[in-house]
């Protein structure tokens, strides 16, 4: 097989939670042990930090991988999903997964995807893990795909866990309070191994204070080690002044990820990398600075508030739940423009309601839908929009709907496309 008929066997011979939602997660780690094990044990072969949380995982996995790869460390990163390549998966130092690797993998367990019918997830993190210990990198930061106690990437024993912070998404799978959900991504907290938190909240702190107790793993949260003192941002970058609470030293960082929610993750960022230090990580303040000022171009990290085109000002950004919404129209009630024009697209798993519920009534809708199984079809997302007080159009195409919403904005309007990273992704950027 060649890479496009390799890639064409993976998604149609795969089960994907991408598009088939819930039936596609194995709630288990048996495949991906007998993968591992097949393949001699890779993620036994390389340093790790595993990162999970409900909002803000990506970011911080890119933001950590640009430090150690700017303080000299050859870094390989996970994340998921992809937006436009399969291969984006996979990055070394921001290089993509070479196509002849995926075609070798594939074709070595092709035997055993036929005998034990793993999903598509459990291979791409096999392959990950993989291609991480045949080039030796000496770290890899691995994004959990969906929870953390029985996602795929809970194989490996890291150097250092993270998790972001908690809401209320996927619960379906994950459990319908914050605590259970906290439960479950705390799975990731391994034995002595130390796990930064986040965000601190009343409901959560005490399950992840259990679990770490529990596994002799010491935890700390970031909020309770660094102050967000004030932060200044423009559509390509966040200014952010932060204070450690102990010593009271100020640290400024220019960050090129403009959206506010990111001023909560390089909290997380900063402790993890104290965390990193205090065991053994040349990290030197200079790389860190660097490294924050130059995430796209080090890790290829798009579709967090990203910029795609000027007067009107168009926005891709990837939210897709209860609290990234709230971020995103937090974010808009700091920016000042004309008229505002919101391309969207939900998946049908998520809380459509609430999620439309927050968003500004006093705009114009442009209701569209990804080309995947999962996606609430725009007919119906106008209907349930109506209910919420938002009206607009449908399309059955995202770049249909955003090529009008373009036509219809004067040059100092803001269109900005969300609801799905199915949705971003499926956005022609060239043709913008």
């Amino acid at each position: 097989m060649n890479y496009a008929e390799t890639i064409d066997y993976l998604y149609n011979k795969l089960p994907m939670f991408s598009t088939m939602g819930c039936t596609a997660f194995k709630k288990d780690l048996t495949n991906t042990l007998i993968l591992c094990e097949r393949l001699g044990n890779p993620h036994n072969k390389f340093k790790s930090i595993h990162v999970a949380g409900t909002n803000g995982k990506g970011s911080v996995s890119h933001m950590l991988a640009a430090i150690l790869q700017q303080s000299g460390y050859k870094t390989g990163l996970y994340t998921s999903p992809h937006l436009k390549d399969f291969r984006e998966r996979i990055r070394i130092n921001g290089d993509w997964v070479d196509e002849d690797f995926v075609i070798q993998f594939v074709e070595k367990v092709k035997p055993l995807i036929e005998k034990i019918q793993p999903s598509f997830f459990e291979i791409t993190v096999a392959m990950a893990f993989a291609y991480f210990a045949e080039q030796q990198v000496d770290i890899a930061v691995v994004e959990v795909g969906l929870g953390g106690r029985l996602d795929s990437t809970n194989v490996i024993t890291p150097e250092l866990a993270v998790i972001t912070n908690i809401g209320m998404d996927h619960t379906n799978m994950l459990g319908n309070t914050l605590e259970e959900i906290a439960a479950e991504k705390g799975g990731i907290i391994k034995e002595k191994v130390p796990v930064v938190i986040g965000e601190k909240h009343p409901a959560t702190a005490p399950v992840f204070t259990s679990l770490s107790s529990g596994k002799n793993a010491p935890v700390s949260f970031a909020n309770d080690q660094f102050i967000l003192n004030e932060y200044n941002f423009s559509h390509q970058f966040l200014e952010i002044q932060v204070q450690e609470r102990q010593s009271g030293t100020i640290h400024k960082y220019v960050l090129d990820l403009p959206g506010i929610y990111q001023t909560k993750n390089i909290l997380t960022v900063l402790q993890a990398t104290d965390i990193l230090r205090k065991i053994g990580w040349n990290i030197e303040d200079q790389d860190v600075f660097e490294a924050l000022q130059h995430v796209k171009s080090l890790t290829g990290l798009s579709g967090r508030w990203e910029i795609i085109k000027e007067n009107p000002t168009v926005v891709l950004e990837v939210a897709h739940n209860e609290d990234g919404i709230r971020q995103m129209v937090d974010h808009l009630g700091k920016l000042n423009f004309g008229n505002l024009h919101m391309v969207l697209g939900i998946v049908k798993d998520k809380d459509v309601t609430t999620m439309l519920n927050l968003l500004p009534q006093k705009a114009n809708y442009y209701f569209t839908n990804a080309h995947i199984p999962r996606a609430l079809e725009a007919k119906h997302l106008q209907e349930q929009a109506k209910l919420a007080g938002l009206k607009g159009i449908t399309f059955d195409n995202v770049n249909e709907a955003l090529k009008t919403a373009i036509a219809n904005a004067s040059p100092d309007d803001l269109v900005i496309v969300c609801g799905s990273i199915f949705l971003v992704a499926e956005i022609e950027k060239d043709e913008v």
